[in-house]
């Protein structure tokens, strides 16, 4: 009979064969995991698989997923992000790198607000990028700060990773909502820093809006402007985001929330319609049913990799690692990075991030903060090519004249500067720890 530890290594690499190859990664995860449980036990190992599925499906907290993306995906398209961007590029326009700053800022009210890498990046590119470019801004420069901007909504609440993490890691979502709070605007102002500093030592990567196309809006239609198009959306999330945090609901009836307040905000602006609501519901349909797919299909291989004793394959390989608790977060933060340039951060998630889990259980270490820093790692999986999916979503909307090579060059400054931030999580773990703490989470 062929050892558990040899099913459990070829588990993996068929996994990963199989991907090669094509195979959509769900259909690769069950097939591997259910050939390896196969060999290991035949069918004793799967008697427990309906258990598993039927848990997934009925996770209450789960449910929060399909109202998230159903209040961003309104917001995205009710041109709720249209609006705000216009108003803030303008009123920030003035300064060398104030568009960029606007798409930032934007990215975190998006990111707030839908938690939706793909329609922020698409977005922001269709909107910004041509005015980017004849405006003299530098290509790369552009590509970097839409892309980057996208991806704020990976670490910003509600983050679909945060909700799916608090699964994994056995925490409350609003706790990690609230840990997820400052880190999340700490890498929004390192962003900013950067372009304020490139602005001085570069201006010509980074030039102003010319006065004359800011003269058409004085201090009171500024005033009426942000009034109209920002401060709707930041109090819908500020609404969704305090009840969590503050312990008032549950994310699923905060969720629910902020659905019908997605929905009263575009019935407000009078851009609520029929193919309107038809458009979002399959745009929510579409993402839930990728996420909860991908889901399922880990089960066999999540369940199969315990059964075949794959955890303690992980201790064995953890306790070979020099420096203890300090070498394994540095060794994990390092195999994440790696793979993400080749999975998805779902993949990542419900595959690599379990198998070491209990290793960090009984280092005794906090959970709450790993699980942020997890989050603001896989966050840069979005950014490094050759399959970081905000440049594949930037490259399709991107007009001619912008290259491939355009897009990753942009995007390098800022993995570096998530590459810093991390940094800064690792050494001032207080960042993520004193929100939760002060609330009683």
């Amino acid at each position: 009979m062929i050892a558990h530890e040899w099913i459990v290594l070829g588990m993996i690499a068929g996994f990963l064969g199989l991907m090669l190859i094509g195979i959509p990664v769900a259909i690769s995860l069950a097939v591997s995991g259910f050939v390896a449980g196969y060999l290991g036990f035949g069918t004793t190992l799967f008697s427990l698989m309906p258990a598993r599925l039927y848990g997934v499906v009925t996770n209450y907290t789960l449910l929060a997923i399909p109202l998230f993306v159903f209040m961003g995906v309104m917001l995205e398209k009710s041109k709720v992000a249209e609006n705000m961007l216009e108003t803030i590029g303008k009123a920030m326009g003035g300064l060398n790198g104030g568009m960029g700053l606007a798409i930032i800022l934007v990215g975190v009210l998006m990111g707030a607000s839908t938690g939706i890498v793909g329609a922020t990046v698409v977005t922001v590119g269709l909107l910004t990028l041509p005015a980017l470019m004849r405006r003299g801004y530098s290509n790369s420069v552009s590509c970097g700060v839409i892309c980057s901007s996208g991806t704020l909504g990976q670490i910003i609440p509600p983050s679909l990773v945060l909700i799916l993490l608090s699964d994994i890691v056995g925490e409350s979502v609003g706790a990690l909502f609230a840990a997820a709070f400052i880190p999340g605007l700490v890498l929004a102002l390192i962003y900013m820093a950067y372009l304020l500093v490139l602005g001085v030592i570069k201006p010509e990567t980074v030039p102003a809006i010319p006065a004359s196309e800011r003269d058409d809006i004085d201090g009171t239609t500024l005033a009426k402007k942000l009034a109209a198009d920002v401060f709707p959306p930041l109090m819908l999330v500020i609404a969704v985001l305090g009840s969590i945090v503050g312990g008032i609901a549950a994310p699923t009836e905060a969720a629910s929330m902020g659905a019908l307040g997605a929905l009263i905000i575009a019935l407000a602006t009078r851009r609520l319609n029929w193919p309107l609501m038809k458009e979002t519901l399959h745009g929510t349909l579409v993402i839930t049913a990728m996420v909860f797919f991908i889901l399922l299909c880990a089960q066999p291989f999540s369940l199969s990799f315990r059964g075949l004793g794959g955890e303690q394959m992980v201790h064995t390989l953890f306790e070979m690692l020099p420096g203890g608790e300090f070498g394994a977060i540095l060794f994990l933060m390092a195999l994440l990075f790696v793979l993400g340039f080749f999975l998805e951060w779902i993949e990542i998630s419900y595959i690599a991030l379990p198998m070491f889990l209990p290793v960090f259980m009984n280092y005794g270490t906090d959970m709450v903060w790993l699980a942020i820093m997890v989050a603001m790692n896989l966050q840069m999986s979005f950014l490094t090519p050759p399959f970081g999916w905000a440049l594949f979503f930037l490259k399709g909307v991107a007009p001619p004249g912008i290259t491939t090579k355009d897009i990753y060059l942009g995007a390098i400054p800022f993995v570096l500067l998530q590459a810093l931030a991390l940094v800064v999580l690792f050494q001032f773990p207080a960042l993520v720890t004193w929100l939760p703490d002060t609330i009683g989470w």
